[in-house]
């Protein structure tokens, strides 16, 4: 059956699965109806369905959250093993492109050689940097979080942050031109009007539903907020540095979106 031809439920399915196989290293089963299951991802339509295939992520790393904590781990090493099994379940792929993006951006004097920078699969001093960053600031957060509020409630925010940043680290892909003419971010789709207000509101139910477990209502929505903030400065700098976006300037987006939505909710505000 030709992808035309399928019915709604089997293209949201199909579309779920395509976003898998591009957000994850997750056995994805190909189906029948799948027309072309490893072509590159539909971003103009595909990616409605995103914040559901985040949350299935997410939800691998907040299991092993609540496995670790039931064996009685400390918040810190259990924080540790939920960031590792996201960093297995993605094969770092966001971390790499937070990795490039401080490489480049923060190494390069041209746009040219900003751009080659962050094409080298080798990471430089700004790039270790910020990864030692990202893990340092994810896990205390969470520590903190599973301190503070429980290890269940804080699985059901590593669910809502990896949701709801994925769809935040599109800003910079919806709003700039590619920086340059090859890549994934030159060959993807720019996103539709109406497939990222589904995006977006998925992204938005399922970042607030926290909520259903007790946690406060308006500091969830300050973190989705905040998380748009940072996506939006990271698609600023990238405009005024290089002129456009690339794929690791969306990964440095999920991964500033993700830290500032943990820090809200890890953070002393009450609203």
């Amino acid at each position: 059956m030709v992808v035309g031809m399928k019915s709604l439920p089997a293209r949201l399915t199909a579309d779920l699965l395509a976003c898998l196989r591009f957000y994850s290293r997750l056995p994805v089963p190909v189906l029948a109806f799948e027309s072309a299951p490893y072509a590159m991802l539909d971003f103009a339509r595909a990616i409605r369905v995103l914040p559901i295939a985040g949350a299935l992520i997410g939800a691998i790393g907040g299991a092993v959250l609540i496995g670790a904590d039931a064996l009685g781990l400390p918040p810190l090493p259990a924080a540790g093993f939920a960031l590792a099994a996201l960093l297995l379940t993605t094969g770092a792929f966001h971390e790499d492109g937070l990795a490039d993006s401080a490489d480049g951006l923060g190494g390069g004097a041209t746009v040219a050689r900003k751009l080659e920078i962050m094409k080298d699969s080798r990471i430089g001093t700004f790039g270790g940097a910020a990864l030692v960053m990202s893990l340092f600031l994810r896990g205390s957060l969470l520590a903190a979080l599973i301190g503070a509020i429980g290890a269940p409630r804080t699985a059901l925010l590593v669910i809502a942050a990896n949701a709801a940043s994925r769809v935040a680290a599109l800003t910079p892909h919806y709003l700039l031109p590619p920086a340059r003419n090859d890549g994934a971010a030159w060959a993807a789709a720019r996103p539709l009007p109406s497939t990222l207000a589904i995006a977006g509101g998925l992204a938005a139910t399922i970042g607030l539903a926290p909520a259903l477990a007790g946690l406060e209502l308006g500091k969830l929505a300050l973190g989705l907020a905040a998380m748009l903030a940072g996506a939006g400065v990271m698609t600023e700098i990238a405009r005024r540095q290089i002129g456009g976006q690339t794929g690791d300037i969306a990964g440095a987006s999920q991964q500033i979106a993700e830290i500032l939505f943990l820090a809200v909710l890890a953070s002393r505000l009450t609203l």
